[in-house]
């Protein structure tokens, strides 16, 4: 089964974000190596979306490590996953 995945506006606007911080910190190489990352956790969540781990506090929400800096959260509903937001690593725990 293929799930289809979509951003969250907040998904997008911190995606965005994170691609601001990273070009402008360390240029386009460290961007790109960013950005097919992310394609491919996008493609594991497309096919295999229960692959990374439920929160502990709610498990209806997931994190999917992109880097070791930076992970995404997203919920799966039905045949869809929702990209939630982009999350920093760095920054205190929200959850």
């Amino acid at each position: 089964m293929i799930y289809e995945v979509t951003f969250t506006k907040r998904a997008n606007s911190t995606f965005i974000s994170v691609q601001d911080q990273l070009f402008d910190k360390w240029g386009q190489r460290t961007l790109s190596k960013f950005e097919k990352r992310t394609e491919k956790v996008l493609k594991t969540l497309s096919h295999s979306p229960f692959s990374y781990q439920a929160l502990e506090d709610n498990p209806n929400i997931r994190k999917a490590y992109i880097h070791k800096n930076c992970s995404l959260f997203y919920k799966v509903r039905d045949n869809k996953v929702a990209i939630l937001f982009f999350w920093d690593n760095r920054q205190d725990p929200i959850l």
